[in-house]
C-alpha cells in the first residue's frame, strides 16, 4: 500500500475489565448505545490486548485499514515497508514498532487502582524495550451517581511497599484510595502518568490516552467497582502476587507537588489567521510521545519532518491532502500519516468547528539510553 498518502483506519474496540463505551457508541451514531466491556477504542495500534480468557480472540485492538479486502492491519503495512511508513531514523532505533499507542477511553465506572512498569522494570520483568508511561487528555465526561469525573494519581508522601502490599492482601479499597491523590477533571486537562506511578481513571471520564505500546497493567483490586472478578493474571500479568509490587514507585508527593509535576499545561506552537496548533504533551515533558491539538480555520499546512504521526478528528469535516492525494474526513475518523509524506495540508469544508488531535511516537534517541 502506498506510503505517500494518509491511511484511514477503522475503529478498533478492545475488551477491558471495567464498564463503559456508551459515548463511543454514540460517537458513531448508534441508537442503542450502552455501557459494556468494550470501553476503549485503540488508534494507530500495532499492539494486541492482553486479556485472560480471551486468548482465542486474535489481534484484538490492532488497527485495520478501512475499505480493504482481505483485511490488512497497520502492523502488516509497517512490517512490509518500515522505512517508508516510520522513517529511517525511527526504524534505526525501534525497528518496525511505532513506539506509541493511542486510545479513546469512556469509563462508566472507576477503573481498578493500577500501575504500569517503567522501562527498566519492563525490561527486567517482561523482557521488553517499552514500559507503559502514559498521558491522559480529558475530552469531556458525564456525571455518574451524582459525582463529577475525577482521576486518582500518585502516592501521598510516606507510602511504603509493605503498607501497600498489606492493603492489597486485605483488599482494603478505601485504604488504597486514601493513599492516592484525587483530582476533579475538566475538558482540556492533561496529566502525565509515568511508569510505576499508581493511578485510576474515575467514573464518567471521557479522554484520549497516549502511551508506550504495551498492555502490562498491574491491578491491586480483585473485584471491579461493578462486581467483575479480576483474574489472577489480570492482576499480576504473570509475575505472581509478590513480584508485581516491584512495578510500583513508592514514596510520594504532596497534592500540590503532584499537580505541579504531572498536570501539564498546553503550549501554543503557532497561530496562522484562524488556525492554531497547541502542544498538549511534548518532548519537553517526556521522551516517549507527543500530542498536539489543531484548530483548523480555512486550512493549515503541517510539518512532516520525515516522521510518522496519526490524527483523530474531534469535530468538523474537511480533507487531508498528502503529496497530492486527497481524502475527506469527518468527526470520529482516524488516519495514519506515513513518514514518507513530504507535503501535508488539512482543509476545512464546513462552518462547523474543526478540531483534530495529532499523535507522534518517541524520540528516536530514547531507546539508545535503555539498551
Amino acid at each position: 500500500m502506498d506510503a505517500l498518502k494518509a491511511i484511514k483506519l477503522a475503529p478498533a474496540r478492545a475488551w477491558r475489565t471495567y464498564l463503559g463505551g456508551k459515548l463511543l457508541d454514540e460517537l458513531y451514531g448508534s441508537t442503542q448505545a450502552k455501557d459494556g466491556h468494550f470501553p476503549e477504542e485503540w488508534m494507530m495500534s500495532v499492539v494486541s490486548a492482553r486479556n485472560a480468557g480471551r486468548e482465542a480472540v486474535k489481534d484484538e485492538g490492532l488497527s485495520m485499514v478501512t475499505g480493504v479486502t482481505p483485511p490488512v492491519s497497520l502492523k502488516s503495512l509497517i512490517t512490509a515497508n518500515p522505512t517508508g511508513f516510520l522513517g529511517k531514523e525511527h526504524t534505526a532505533c525501534f525497528g518496525v514498532n511505532t513506539g506509541v499507542l493511542v486510545k479513546l477511553i469512556d469509563a462508566a465506572e472507576r477503573l481498578t487502582v493500577q500501575a504500569h512498569p517503567d522501562r527498566p522494570t519492563a525490561k527486567a520483568l517482561f523482557h521488553t524495550d517499552f514500559g507503559k508511561t502514559e498521558c491522559w487528555h480529558i475530552l469531556g465526561g458525564r456525571i455518574i451517581s451524582g459525582q463529577p469525573p475525577c482521576v486518582y494519581l500518585g502516592f501521598k508522601p510516606g507510602v511504603t511497599r509493605e503498607q501497600w502490599q498489606a492493603l492489597f492482601e486485605r483488599q482494603d479499597l478505601p485504604g488504597m484510595l486514601d493513599c492516592l491523590h484525587r483530582f476533579e477533571v475538566h475538558n482540556g486537562d492533561t496529566f502525565l502518568i509515568e511508569g510505576g506511578i499508581p493511578h485510576a481513571i474515575g467514573a464518567g471520564c471521557f479522554l484520549v490516552e497516549i502511551q508506550e505500546p504495551t498492555d502490562y497493567t498491574i491491578r491491586v483490586e480483585r473485584t471491579t467497582p461493578s462486581g467483575f472478578q479480576v483474574a489472577d493474571f489480570m492482576c499480576h500479568q504473570g509475575l505472581g502476587f509478590e513480584r508485581m509490587f516491584d512495578c510500583f514507585t513508592y514514596g510520594g508527593f504532596t497534592w500540590e507537588e503532584t499537580q505541579k509535576r504531572w498536570k501539564i499545561p498546553p503550549v501554543v506552537l503557532r497561530e496562522e489567521q484562524s488556525s492554531r496548533e497547541a502542544e498538549l504533551i511534548g518532548y519537553r515533558n517526556t521522551d516517549y510521545f507527543r500530542m498536539t491539538e489543531l484548530e483548523i480555520g480555512a486550512s493549515l499546512q503541517l510539518d512532516t519532518e520525515s516522521s510518522f504521526s496519526g490524527i483523530y478528528v474531534l469535530s468538523g469535516q474537511g480533507a487531508i491532502c498528502a503529496d497530492g492525494a486527497t481524502q475527506s474526513f469527518q468527526k470520529g475518523d482516524q488516519f495514519f500519516l506515513p513518514a514518507q509524506i513530504k507535503k501535508l495540508n488539512i482543509r476545512k469544508s464546513s462552518d462547523e468547528e474543526c478540531r483534530i488531535l495529532r499523535f507522534f511516537g518517541p524520540k528516536p534517541a530514547v531507546k539508545q539510553k535503555t539498551t
